[in-house]
């Protein structure tokens, strides 16, 4: 396992980090964490070296935290460093940040957590934080001995936010997202080099762009990584793009499988700064170009836009197959599954808005849901009122 040097604390931080939003489900609850495997992935990867694990407070409304907590019992807790983070997008009074941050503790089963972040620093959530104070709640917490460091993830989508954010508090360090693919998207490569050049630990979400960047590659980009002489998969790609920036510390990866631990426990075991050629940065290049002209939008399928929705419109899985469409001409199948074997169409959408107040990506939501709707359903809302509707639905999706 490569480390790197925590430039705040002085800490080793393992390259490679555990990102528990994307644990394996249950075979008999797909809403619910398979426990018995994701206790066994994250235990392996800890015994291999990695020592930095990053939660929520909001993820798996708890499920998540929790499920570390039983990871870390027999003595792995001594082992690793464990993040988790204030749900901004639900604060509303100055009150709850001590009820966050206690439900979090008890959740975990510790008295003090080592990275306590602001979730998902954002234009919305910003003037509620300025107004709240939560900064200064941390401060305090800080010298309380609840937190050992501070800091946010960001998702907002200017540059010039993120500074101003930095510029905000003491932090010790950000959390962003940084793949081939957003190199100059939110914080982007520009917002890493500058938060290093305060200091501040650098830790990145999304390295594989959830995922996207390593399931249904289009030809065309396989041609391309197929045509180089040295031959990698595309995780490895994406996960050696970004070990290649120094300003990082720690990447993190929400793994759902052994295999995924595996794999990328291999990959940042021989990953590092400097570590790619000019001649493979410039395929990358190639690749991130083709990705743009094929898809449509840049979904991640975090997941945050989903529990806000009042139709409970599979927003993720609507808008990846609208890319996967695009990306593979498959219009036709498509069409097929959204119309007569979708539960709830993206026609169903009333353009609440919801989503989008939460989208990380800062996507269009509703509009996405009526152009896919008008693209893609054939009579859907009758078969909704036909079929899903009454108490014996048909199977469906």
């Amino acid at each position: 396992m490569k480390y790197r040097t925590n430039p705040r604390t002085g800490q080793e931080h393992s390259l490679l980090g555990f990102g528990a939003m994307r644990l394996p489900a249950a075979i008999d609850d797909p809403s619910g964490i398979d426990e018995a495997e994701s206790i066994r992935m994250i235990r392996h990867a800890i015994e291999q070296g990695l020592n930095y694990i990053d939660t929520a407070y909001t993820y798996y409304e708890g499920g998540s935290e929790e499920v570390v907590e039983k990871a870390l019992r027999d003595g792995y807790g001594d082992k690793v460093m464990v993040a988790t983070k204030l749900p901004t997008m639900r604060l509303r009074k100055a009150e709850e940040h001590q009820a966050f941050l206690d439900t979090s503790l008890k959740r975990l089963r510790r008295d003090c957590v080592d990275f306590y972040l602001l979730h998902g620093m954002k234009e919305r959530y910003w003037p509620v934080v300025q107004k709240l104070e939560t900064a200064s709640f941390l401060v305090k917490m800080k010298e309380e001995g609840k937190i050992k460091n501070m800091g946010f993830s960001y998702h907002g989508e200017s540059l010039a936010l993120f500074k101003e954010i930095i510029d905000h508090a003491p932090w010790d360090f950000v959390q962003i997202q940084l793949n081939y693919m957003d190199a100059d998207k939110q914080a982007g490569v520009e917002g890493l080099r500058f938060a290093a050049s305060r200091g501040l630990a650098v830790i990145i979400m999304e390295p594989l762009k959830g995922g996207k960047l390593t399931t249904n590659i289009p030809p065309a980009i396989l041609q391309y990584m197929d045509s180089f002489k040295v031959k990698r998969s595309p995780a490895d790609w994406g996960l050696r793009w970004v070990a290649n920036h120094p300003e990082v510390t720690t990447i993190l990866s929400g793994m759902s499988s052994f295999a995924q631990v595996e794999e990328n426990l291999r990959i940042l075991d021989s990953a590092d700064a400097g570590c790619l050629s000019r001649d493979e940065l410039a395929i990358i290049e190639t690749i991130a170009r083709e990705y743009d002209r094929l898809i449509p939008y840049a979904c991640t399928s975090c997941g945050y836009c989903r529990p806000g929705c009042p139709m409970q419109i599979e927003i993720p899985l609507i808008i990846g197959m609208r890319n996967e469409a695009s990306m593979f001409d498959c219009h036709d199948k498509i069409r097929y599954e959204i119309s007569h074997m979708m539960r709830k169409p993206p026609s169903l959408c009333t353009k609440c808005g919801q989503c989008e107040e939460v989208c990380p990506q800062h996507l269009q939501v509703s509009a996405i849901m009526q152009e896919c709707g008008e693209m893609y359903e054939d009579e859907s809302l009758q078969y909704w009122r036909e079929y899903v509707e009454p108490e014996n639905p048909k199977e469906t999706i």
